[in-house]
């Protein structure tokens, strides 16, 4: 009996080892580069205005007004800002900005826009703001959102894409920090979003850079990515 109860005690031991094998992988790739909880955006954003409240009644009068003002051209501009893509940078950029031509950079970018959604549904499903659309539907244009609003997911990814590419493309710096911002602009141009969720999602974009820039995982897949670029450059 007690040899029997000590190869069971092995074989759980063994069990457990291979369970913890199969489970570690996927444990290590919910994030590239950015440890769990970092940053917080329910903790560094102050919240969005109160329903009801004088100030969210100002940010939805401002939100009509861009939204009344916006032109054939911005709603042209905002649908296709919608991809998200790195490559909607090349006009500040350059023609070494395509499809194929950077993998290294390219790849970069898909383990960052992997890494950037738990800190932004975090702080989505924390608040649970709604969008201007579902408050006042002559605003609405385009498919509705099925996410929160606040703060904004393109405003923040737009931030962060921005934000590196000006670490690769120092001399093209404020072509491409632009380009960020109206990304997350143009949001509110189609009424997907209030002015202060796009201000929050700015602050939260640029906080996680902070986070990625302080990843020695990060900082060796950035150099490799310079590196690459530079080259191109020079092709």
């Amino acid at each position: 009996m007690r040899i029997s109860f000590r190869r069971q005690a092995r074989c759980g031991r063994a069990l457990s080892l291979c369970l913890l094998l199969l489970v570690a992988p996927s444990l290590l790739a919910d994030s590239y580069y950015l440890a769990l909880d970092h940053p917080d955006g329910v903790a560094l954003l102050a919240p969005p205005p109160a329903p009801g409240s004088a100030e969210e009644a100002a940010d939805l009068a401002s939100a009509r007004a861009v939204f009344k003002g916006r032109t054939p051209a911005d709603e042209a501009r905002a649908s296709k800002d919608y991809s998200l893509s790195i490559f909607l940078f090349a006009p500040a950029v350059g023609s070494v900005l395509q499809p194929g031509k950077l993998p290294k950079t390219e790849a970069l970018f898909q383990k960052v826009k992997k890494d950037i959604t738990e800190p932004l549904d975090t702080a989505k499903d924390h608040w649970q703001r709604r969008r201007p659309y579902q408050m006042d539907e002559q605003l609405s244009f385009g498919p509705p959102e099925k996410s929160f609003g606040y703060p904004s997911g393109h405003s923040t990814r737009g931030t962060v894409e921005a934000l590196l590419l000006a670490e690769l493309f120092p001399e093209k710096k404020e072509a491409v920090l632009a380009i960020g911002r109206n990304i997350g602009w143009d949001r509110v141009l189609i009424g997907k979003h209030f002015p202060t969720d796009i201000y929050a999602g700015r602050v939260l974009g640029q906080a996680i850079v902070r986070e990625l820039l302080a990843s020695p995982a990060f900082q060796h897949d950035l150099a490799e990515a310079k590196a690459e670029v530079q080259a191109a450059q020079h092709e």
